[in-house]
């Protein structure tokens, strides 16, 4: 009785461990691509950047401090929710993923300079009038993120971009 018990749990782990065969692998990959939501992860990287980067702009006018970190995690949010929403195994999932994690990133440091814009006494704005400040002339909004970016957020950013396309695509079983 026992080694009957042993013999079925051999095939099976046997069965479980042989590769599948070209023709099985190519059936695979095209039913994961049938399930493929390309429209639910542009607005998973749309809707989870910005959300983040609302975050990474309250983290820094709290804590008065950039923290390049935040750029990583950036990465990780927005690629999760592209591979949840998306369910992609193609290439352009992960360049939706890079794409909205450069995104919320750029978009969580001008948030935060139109929160210390708005925090500053002498300058007397609320956060919205500052954002319509700021919004409404380019050449200021660009002058100032030239002004506070720094080399080594070009390091922070590439890490957030190879985070959001690396955790973009659906986990192959």
């Amino acid at each position: 009785m026992e080694e009957s018990k042993n013999v079925e749990i051999q095939e099976e782990t046997r069965d479980l461990e042989q590769p599948l065969s070209q023709a099985e692998l190519s059936v695979k990959i095209e039913e994961l691509r049938l399930e493929q939501k390309l429209p639910f992860a542009i607005l998973a990287s749309l809707g989870s950047a910005i959300v983040v980067a609302i975050l990474w702009a309250v983290i820094t006018v709290v804590t008065e401090r950039q923290i390049g970190y935040m750029a990583i995690a950036v990465g990780f949010i927005v690629g999760f929710a592209v591979q949840f929403m998306g369910k992609g195994i193609d290439k352009i999932y992960g360049i939706i993923g890079a794409v909205g994690a450069v995104l919320g990133c750029v978009l969580g440091n001008f948030l935060s300079q139109v929160g210390f814009i708005a925090i500053d006494p002498e300058i007397g704005l609320s956060y919205f009038q500052a954002l319509r400040v700021l919004v409404s002339d380019m050449q200021l909004t660009v002058g100032i993120m030239k002004e506070t970016f720094s080399p080594i957020d070009l390091l922070f950013y590439g890490i957030a971009i190879y985070t959001g396309y690396r955790f973009s695509f659906r986990k192959v079983d």
